[in-house]
């Protein structure tokens, strides 16, 4: 079947080439799936911004009223890492919405990949670390409320330790956290999440794969009725930002064993981009597409 992809093209809220955040990969991605004709042989979908009561779900509303007014105070925005003004702020309810989105597809088709989210670092109190929203605790806390699940598993792959999505869920029984990351990288102040793997700088393939592996057999045995993936791609070995040592072969047999792990057991899959950090971005979007490549053999 044909996989189902969330996209916008408001996603690229259009920094310069020269920051430190490279905005032009979610651009990029979708002209790296065209050319694979990923997106020929896809259903596409476009989401709306995530209302305000959606976001007051995961994060305090005096914030998420911040966030829409573009009123974010200068603190909490050099935390995050760039000003809140209306494209940031668009972007960042355009991605929340792309992963509520993209789970309700899960649970309806049994797999679906949002091109932007794995926020990870976004707090209920505020943004940090180029994180604005928690996509995936928005998306959590709403099904949630919703009915729509009792059991969620949090899969963060992503090099970075996810704390914001640990801290707004850390009180939430029906929702597990598991962040697999570099055990010096950052947020130097963490926050436990449910499951944590820390792995030394310079960690390869063979040695991340066995880890992953194995914590995937020992996750808890419970009815998930959904499991959120944060496919970042930042353990690359060139990225700037990483510090371990993934090859792309490496990210692609990562992002295999995990997708077919959930496939064997019926369990619906919604992927999210989460990290990744090149002066290159046409080889970023190139690392990024390999979630989209393998969910579609796996649709």
């Amino acid at each position: 079947m044909p996989l189902h992809i969330v996209t916008h093209p408001d996603y690229d809220a259009g920094f310069p080439a020269t920051h430190r955040f490279p905005m032009g990969k979610y651009t990029a991605l979708m002209q790296a799936l065209e050319e694979r004709a990923l997106l020929a042989t896809s259903y596409v979908h476009r989401p709306a911004p995530a209302p305000a009561n959606w976001l007051a779900l995961a994060h305090d509303r005096t914030y998420v009223d911040q966030v829409i007014a573009c009123a974010v105070p200068k603190p909490i925005e050099r935390e995050i890492g760039f000003p809140i003004v209306e494209r940031t702020s668009r972007r960042a309810l355009l991605a929340c919405g792309g992963t509520i989105l993209a789970a309700r597809l899960a649970l309806e088709h049994g797999i679906a990949c949002n091109t932007a989210g794995g926020s990870h670092h976004a707090r209920r109190m505020q943004g940090a670390g180029f994180c604005t929203l928690n996509d995936v605790a928005v998306a959590s806390r709403l099904l949630l409320s919703e009915g729509l699940a009792g059991n969620i598993l949090i899969v963060d792959l992503d090099v970075h330790q996810g704390d914001g999505t640990a801290e707004i869920l850390t009180h939430e029984p029906r929702a597990f956290t598991f962040s697999m990351h570099g055990a010096r990288n950052y947020p130097v102040r963490k926050v436990a999440s449910d499951l944590d793997v820390a792995l030394p700088d310079g960690t390869g393939d063979d040695a991340y794969l066995g880890e992953l592996a194995q914590t995937l057999a020992t996750l808890p045995d419970r009815d998930w009725d959904i499991v959120f993936y944060n496919a970042g791609v930042d353990p690359h070995a060139v990225d700037q930002l990483g510090r371990l040592s993934l090859s792309s072969d490496g990210l692609r047999r990562r992002d295999e064993m995990v997708v077919r792990h959930f496939k064997e057991r019926a369990i619906p899959l919604c992927g999210v981009i989460g990290g990744g950090y090149s002066q290159d971005i046409a080889e970023l979007a190139a690392r990024h597409a390999i979630l989209f490549d393998v969910a579609a053999r796996f649709a």
